[in-house]
């Protein structure tokens, strides 16, 4: 199993990102993706879910209504697009995945929001 993140950067209050985390070692259409996130001497903290099939989502309440995630089952990618973008979201953001009662995280992508 592989998690690949990208997107992260560099970005001033209020502008937007997109994440995306390419997987492959599983059938990915079949599994719940989420996006957590860590910041710099805190732990890591639920950021958003999609279901298998990407009707449902559920969001942590400091990022609703700012982020949203989507996943491209043919293309194996789940996204976090990320706007409104504010100083207390930069993070090192991950996705993750839980196969077979396995966890497995990508190594993360660094967000960085300053004015």
């Amino acid at each position: 199993v592989q998690l690949v993140e990208s997107g992260g950067g560099l970005v001033q209050p209020g502008g937007s990102l997109r994440l995306s985390c390419l997987v492959s070692g599983f059938s990915f259409s079949r599994y719940a993706m989420n996006w957590h996130r860590q910041a710099p001497g805190k732990e890591r903290e639920f950021v958003a879910v999609i279901s298998s099939a990407g009707g449902s989502t559920n969001y942590a309440d400091s990022v609703k209504g700012r982020f949203t995630i989507s996943r491209d089952n043919a293309k194996n990618t789940v996204y976090l697009q990320m706007n409104s973008l504010k100083t207390e979201d930069t993070a090192v953001y991950f996705c993750h995945v839980r196969v077979w009662m396995t966890d497995y995280w990508g190594r993360g992508t660094q967000v960085t929001v300053i004015s």
